[in-house]
């Protein structure tokens, strides 16, 4: 089992192999199909770090947040996956969610040095495991805004990194 902190270095996704299990510890930002083309907007803008958002050797689940905890959503889904390439371009080094994705997405996280991983939808064991959770921006989207917890341990299985998917070697 691998641990990975937060901020994540370059270093730690070229260790990185498909089928890795790891444990994430530190910040990750929650968001998914409502929030993540604000966030890209706010890229294009050049207004991350105005609204308080930092990227760089960031993770992104795709989750939202409510009171019954964080699980995660399909990853494939068009506002998440196309979120993918140009988040990872932003610094964005780990997304987590569930679900096979595009070739093309797996090759842009290569391009940008970035990771996808698959995490268990254990919500209970999850919340076990969330020891802070923050409100960073776009308030107006309820449980789907752009969050940020602490996560302390949160088990991952590492789907795609350096041009592989494990859902291509399963077929």
């Amino acid at each position: 089992m691998k641990i990975i902190e937060t901020p994540i270095r370059p270093q730690d996704i070229e260790d990185l192999s498909v089928g890795d299990m790891i444990l994430i510890r530190g910040s990750v930002y929650c968001g998914r199909d409502a929030v993540l083309p604000r966030v890209l907007q706010l890229a294009a803008e050049g207004k991350l770090a105005q609204a308080g958002i930092d990227l760089e050797g960031s993770v992104i689940f795709h989750t939202a947040v409510s009171p019954a905890g964080v699980g995660p959503t399909s990853s494939n889904k068009l506002e998440i996956e196309s979120s993918i390439g140009p988040l990872s371009r932003e610094g964005v080094r780990l997304h987590l969610g569930k679900g096979a994705l595009h070739s093309e997405t797996v090759e842009e996280l290569d391009r940008y040095g970035s990771a996808y991983a698959v995490i268990p939808p254990v919500t209970a064991l999850l919340g076990d495991k969330t020891r802070d959770t923050q409100l960073v921006a776009f308030p107006e989207l309820g449980m789907e805004a752009l969050y940020r917890l602490e996560a302390d341990g949160y088990p991952a299985i590492i789907a795609a990194v350096h041009g592989r998917s494990i859902y291509d070697e399963h077929k």
